[in-house]
């Protein structure tokens, strides 16, 4: 890596610039060969010289004539496309230099990583990778309550509140306008329901409201159609009293029930979502989970294998007219599943004869959610998903996790070798540790297949300062551990090294502080984002460091190369300086619509990771009247 001296010493050596501080050093170097005090050496001189003059002459029509011949085979058009050194085409309206992140006047997003499916520049016309972080010029003075991206589509919150959509995934084929780049803006899907968080699946987007409310609508617009005069849409059509209120439903939705009836003043406060499941953790700490599709419960990551779904056999929807389905985990179904085909014995049981011609994509397919049975009694403060697995942390810091374990996901440890575990079941977290030491999980990301968890660590002896680690665990077959390993199973949560057990000195308390991750996002396809709070107490003069490390095929480490990372390393933007995020007050935010929001409100940069590319974004901080607020510290 170049340092910043040894940057401007290569410019000084380049002929487009100084060129005449070069020129002079060329000819004091020939000054001095010719050996000013031999004439015959300076008459040869001149003589090699005029040679010399003639080569070039000579040189040069050969050139020229060339240059011509090229020109007129492979004419150059004004309106080419010119690859920047940010890695995207100079041509993209979408995209600008990166270096605008220092801009105090205008927020401005940084996207980096694949294009592909226009989930990070909507209006592109090219889908080639992003090197290096740039400015999303589609995002400029918005802060968002929250976004996600999946493989082709992204979705975000605005400050209103309203969900917004795009990407090839959402728009289709034939659907918002012109498909190479024309038309394509994010979209205004739902609105007025005052979400806070956002989930997606491959089929369906799922929104956590203000109010505690679970809304579900499809992932692509021609399936958002709703029909002109009938009732506001909500779980079952016996539900359907919207019009009483005179709601405006614009698009196709549903709102989620829950099984068992929630008590006075309990609401959902965050929800998680895997490849097939989705999670929530109420206000009260009772953990549900929700089937999004058939293969919900293929490794037993709901929790629970009985649910009922509406019936669409049945001429008049009523509260009887359900079907009830048994989702089997297939270490139950089919308990052979590994073994030779020579020995093994097939089954079909893994699917209920009831959902052979149900449509799963539908977002009715099932419109409640379900408490797990084996938690209750369990006070829980976070749910976590990964694309097969779930975890439930309680206000204690204890985990428990169960689903697929094949990569050794759960952390469960290297006693435990089986591949799915359908109980939930305790993840240890103290094993290296001496026996007076207090061990207590602060959070739990999980993506893909990878799992991280945060550790408090502290005893009470004195003089010993408390520390916290990032413990991770998985597929870190591209360097998803951190731990500078490649290794495709690791059971046992191992430690980051390089950003576990670092302190600061606080000058205020005049002792030694934990320096803990501020925020991480672990994506699907296996690379990580973590922002490193080392300037918790400097009253908003520093930030937090961006590393990152893990896969890096589509330049999702925004480094400008695509070899994977197996530790951690800190995110420069193209000025050459770490990346820090900030959080400050802005002058005014603006909502997707170019429309003022508020002015003077508190935001602050926040991480997000999808199918190979990553986002830095600006959010809403600050709670005010009509914002709503969650309870839950998972909900950011």
């Amino acid at each position: 890596m170049f340092t910043r001296a040894s940057v401007t010493t290569c410019r000084a050596a380049t002929p487009f610039r100084g060129g005449a501080r070069n020129a002079t050093r060329t000819r004091q170097l020939h000054s001095g060969g010719a050996g000013g005090a031999n004439p015959n050496a300076s008459a040869g001189y001149q003589q090699l010289k005029g040679a010399r003059k003639g080569l070039v002459l000579a040189s040069a029509a050969v050139a020229g004539a060339t240059v011509v011949y090229v020109s007129t085979q492979n004419p150059v058009y004004a309106d080419a496309a010119v690859v920047g050194k940010l890695g995207f085409k100079l041509s993209d309206p979408g995209l600008s230099d990166g270096a605008l992140v220092r801009d105090e006047e205008t927020l401005h997003s940084l996207v980096w990583g694949s294009n592909r499916g226009k989930v990070l520049s909507p209006g592109a016309k090219y889908d080639e990778s992003i090197r290096t972080p740039a400015v999303a010029k589609w995002l400029d003075g918005v802060a968002l309550r929250d976004l996600k991206l999946h493989e082709s589509y992204g979705a975000c919150v605005d400050a209103n509140g309203d969900v917004y959509q795009w990407g090839d995934g959402f728009f289709g084929e034939l659907q918002g306008g012109d498909a190479s780049g024309g038309g394509r803006a994010p979209k205004l899907t739902l609105k007025g329901k005052n979400i806070l968080q956002l989930q997606l699946t491959g089929d369906k987007v799922y929104g956590l409201s203000a109010s505690g409310h679970i809304y579900v609508f499809a992932r692509e617009m021609a399936k958002q159609v709703h029909a002109p005069g009938t009732p506001t849409p909500a779980s079952d059509s016996w539900w359907g009293t919207g019009w009483l209120w005179g709601e405006d439903a614009n698009i196709d939705f549903i709102q989620l029930e829950s099984n068992d009836k929630l008590e006075r003043g309990e609401r959902f406060a965050s929800i998680a979502a895997g490849k097939n499941h989705l999670l929530a953790v109420t206000s009260k700490g009772r953990a549900f989970a929700h089937p999004v599709n058939k293969l919900a419960n293929h490794y037993g990551q709901l929790g629970f294998r009985k649910f009922a779904i509406p019936d669409p056999g049945a001429t008049i929807t009523h509260k009887d007219s359900h079907l009830h389905v048994e989702l089997v985990p297939k270490s139950l179904s089919d308990p052979f599943v590994s073994a030779s085909r020579s020995v093994r014995v097939t089954s079909d049981a893994l699917t209920d004869a009831n959902l052979s011609k149900i449509d799963d994509t539908r977002i009715r397919f099932c419109p409640f959610i379900y408490e797990i049975p084996v938690l209750r009694g369990v006070d829980v403060a976070q749910v976590a998903a990964g694309s097969r697995s779930s975890f439930v942390r309680s206000t204690t810091g204890r985990v428990l996790g169960w689903g697929a374990n094949e990569y050794g996901q759960l952390g469960l440890g290297s006693n435990v070798a089986l591949n799915t575990i359908i109980v939930p079941t305790e993840v240890i977290l103290w094993r290296t540790t001496p026996g007076n030491m207090k061990s207590t999980c602060t959070d739990v990301i999980s993506g893909g297949d990878l799992t991280a968890f945060i550790v408090d660590r502290g005893n009470e002896l004195p003089g010993q300062s408390p520390y916290t680690e990032l413990l991770m665990a998985g597929n870190g077959q591209y360097g998803g551990l951190g731990n500078n390993t490649a290794s495709s199973g690791q059971s046992e949560p191992t430690r980051v090294k390089t950003v576990s057990g670092l302190h600061q000195y606080n000058d205020l308390t005049k002792r030694l502080d934990p320096i803990k991750p501020d925020d991480i996002s672990i994506s699907p396809t296996g690379h990580v984002l973590l922002a490193l709070n080392s300037a918790a107490d400097s009253e908003g003069v520093g930030g937090s460091d961006v590393q990152v490390w893990g896969r890096n095929f589509d330049h999702e480490l925004g480094n400008g190369k695509k070899g994977s990372m197996s530790s951690p390393i800190n995110l420069e933007v193209p000025e050459g300086e770490r990346l820090m995020l900030m959080g400050r007050k802005a002058k005014e935010v603006k909502d997707l619509h170019g429309k003022v929001w508020k002015r003077g409100v508190k935001v602050e940069q926040r991480v997000a990771t999808g199918y190979g590319n990553s986002v830095v974004y600006w959010k809403i901080e600050q709670r005010g009247p009509g914002f709503g607020c969650s309870n839950n510290s998972t909900g950011r």
